[in-house]
């Protein structure tokens, strides 16, 4: 991972944010149902300008990304902000190698899911 000079973990990928209705239409969901999802934790949504959205990079073929809502699970059970945990997938890991989201997305969730359990300690 990439590391500042104080120790903090920098993201050096950056996601691509979309509206939720964007999302909605991707998954053939009603923007209702995408909103109970992120009330679920199955995908994540920060405002930006004003608007709610949701990494694009979290939608793969119409679903949302294999392995993704565990991966929250697991990181906000490490007390995780929802900023920090998008900072997190998107961090390059040379152990992976790429990112998280990276790896989730190429079926790799198992080596994701080792990371996030040791990564709040």
């Amino acid at each position: 991972m990439t590391l500042v000079g104080d120790g903090t973990l920098t993201p050096v990928t950056s996601p691509t944010f979309v509206p939720v209705p964007e999302i909605a239409t991707q998954l053939g969901l009603v923007v209702t149902k995408v909103h109970q999802l992120i009330r679920e934790r199955q995908l994540l949504a920060v405002r930006v300008q004003g608007v709610l959205r949701v990494p694009a990079e979290f939608i793969d073929h119409g679903e949302v990304v294999k392995g993704l809502p565990a991966t929250i699970t697991l990181l906000k059970d490490a007390k995780f902000s929802d900023e920090e945990i998008i900072d997190w997938l998107y961090t390059l890991d040379d152990s992976l190698p790429g990112s998280p989201i990276q790896a989730l997305r190429e079926n790799r969730g198992r080596e994701v899911h080792r990371r996030a359990q040791v990564a709040g300690f």
